[in-house]
């Protein structure tokens, strides 16, 4: 069985698999219903219920169908290539050929398509929650309330890393609206409700429950942890609502795992939290701006961890700090090791991108770091990702055994011979001024940095995060660690410009 995503076909909006990054954090704002504007509130039933019929038909209203039209070009030349192969030699034919080519060229031809979603009003002045993917190159956009009217809507923003868009209904008037829930407050096996235009069907419901939380469902969507949910959803649902009991919207469903491309009881929603943030975000800018916090970072692994003195390998460990960076301003160091952002847990570096971009930028976050073996906490004020957040890296044009010479101090105890930096030094390996490291300068067969992976020309930066100042400072972080009983090394090392984390294993250390 597959993920997929139910992308639009002809005259149907199926569910997508939302691509994502990758960590993000939206401009401050604030939205909320107008003034005495009520949201369709009701109370939930006490156990399993008999029926969903009441909550169905007080949340229905404000759950609409979205009629897309697009417009794409399309050309006949193909076609006619295939036709006329078999008027090969024909005379004049490659000049008319070439004709029509230009013809489509000057004046390409175009198809109008249709497909179908779903929506709903998130505020009494017609604002529409749906799937970026289900508006995506449209030309048009009519959506269609439970009443049966009719009415155009313009796109307000779009996002397409977290597959969510807002639309406004162009009509002035009051509509039913209703309100993004806490999925947090959701345990698996609860119940919920899912609202939406299946295969252009119009108004339907379908009920299941929440069966898991925290799901991941493919690499380009480094944003979103998905619900999951058994309620049936297929193509056309795309956008549409899943409500709990209180009829709170608690996920805006996006994609399906299935086989066959129908429903087989697992489908994948954006959580109503990120999904209210990201909503506010697209009303006030029509944009989403992530958080960025300027550091490169690696999963914790055992190692490392063992390295360090730490038991649980669960983290995400510091290997840079960008120069200037809201990282560097807030107080976060080469070597921190990342535990947990705003209380929620970091399990591994892509959990660390993940929430990092959900952030609000320009606000301040807490980041629960271990620095020296030590836990702390440190306030850190997140800035906007730029365009592109690796400008500043300059890739090495040559290999790390391009930068070694011959001569240096032999360190016996990880077979490998090194050069300490002088100002000549760095302005050759393109270091700041004044940063300290150990250019490897040759590595020794079977010897404990060949094992490693280390070659000549890399710069030894840190050992156990102590500058690797001389070559002394080499020798004694590695008694240092013999002495405390530990057989793993952490080092940190550059190669061209990237800096990373890598072990030694001392155990057949001489």
């Amino acid at each position: 069985m597959k993920t997929i995503g139910i992308s639009r076909q002809a005259m149907v909006a199926a569910l997508v698999g939302v691509a994502m990054v990758g960590s993000f954090s939206l401009a401050p704002q604030v939205f909320s219903p107008e003034a005495g504007a009520q949201p369709i509130q009701i109370e939930a039933p006490l156990g399993a219920p008999l029926s969903f019929a009441d909550l169905i038909e007080q949340v229905e209203p404000a759950v609409v169908s979205v009629n897309v039209t697009t417009e794409r070009e399309v050309g006949r030349l193909a076609d006619m290539q295939q036709f006329f192969e078999q008027f090969r030699g024909m005379p004049g034919l490659d000049e008319f050929m070439e004709q029509r080519r230009q013809e489509e060229e000057e004046e390409p031809e175009t198809q109008e398509g249709r497909s179908l979603g779903s929506g709903f009003f998130i505020s009494k002045n017609g604002y529409i929650v749906t799937n970026n993917h289900v508006v995506d190159g449209a030309t048009a956009i009519q959506v269609v309330l439970q009443d049966g009217r009719e009415l155009d809507a313009e796109l307000v923003g779009k996002d397409a890393q977290t597959d969510l868009a807002v639309l406004r209904v162009t009509e002035g008037g009051e509509y039913p609206f209703v309100n993004f829930g806490d999925s947090h407050t959701m345990r698996k096996g609860d119940w919920v409700v899912a609202l939406g235009n299946p295969f252009g069907l119009g108004g339907t419901a379908t009920a299941g429950i929440l069966s898991a939380d925290g799901r991941e469902i493919g690499p380009d969507s480094p944003y979103t942890d998905f619900l999951q949910i058994d309620a049936s959803i297929n193509r056309g649902n795309s956008g549409g609502p899943t409500f709990d009991l209180n009829g709170n919207v608690i996920g805006v469903n996006t994609a399906i795992f299935s086989p066959t491309g129908g429903s087989v009881g697992i489908g994948f929603a954006i959580p109503a939290e990120l999904a209210d943030e990201v909503t506010k975000a697209l009303i006030k800018d029509g944009k989403v701006s992530r958080g960025w916090l300027g550091v490169a970072i690696q999963d914790l692994t055992e190692d490392m961890a063992e390295a360090q003195g730490i038991k649980d390998a669960e983290g995400a460990i510091i290997a840079d700090v960008t120069s200037g960076s809201p990282a560097e301003k807030g107080g976060l160091e080469r070597g921190d090791i990342i535990l947990s952002v705003n209380g929620d847990k970091v399990t591994d570096a892509t959990s660390t991108t993940r929430l990092v971009g959900k952030l609000i930028a320009n606000t301040a976050n807490r980041f629960e770091i271990i620095r020296g073996g030590k836990k702390q906490t440190i306030n850190v004020t997140v800035g906007e990702r730029p365009s592109n957040p690796n400008a500043n890296i300059t890739p090495s044009s040559s290999s790390p055994s391009d930068d070694a010479v011959e001569d240096g101090q032999a360190v016996s105890e990880v077979g490998g011979t090194f050069e300490q930096m002088d100002d000549e030094l760095r302005e050759r390996l393109g270091l700041k001024a004044g940063e300290n490291g150990l250019l490897i300068t040759k590595v020794s067969k079977d010897g404990v940095l060949e094992e490693a992976g280390f070659q000549p020309g890399m710069v030894i930066l840190e050992v156990n995060n102590k500058p690797a100042t001389s070559v002394d400072a080499l020798r004694k972080a590695i008694s240092d660690a013999k002495q405390a009983k530990r057989t793993k090394v952490l080092v940190a090392v550059r190669i061209g410009q990237i800096t990373n984390y890598r072990t030694i294993d001392l155990s057949d250390a001489e």
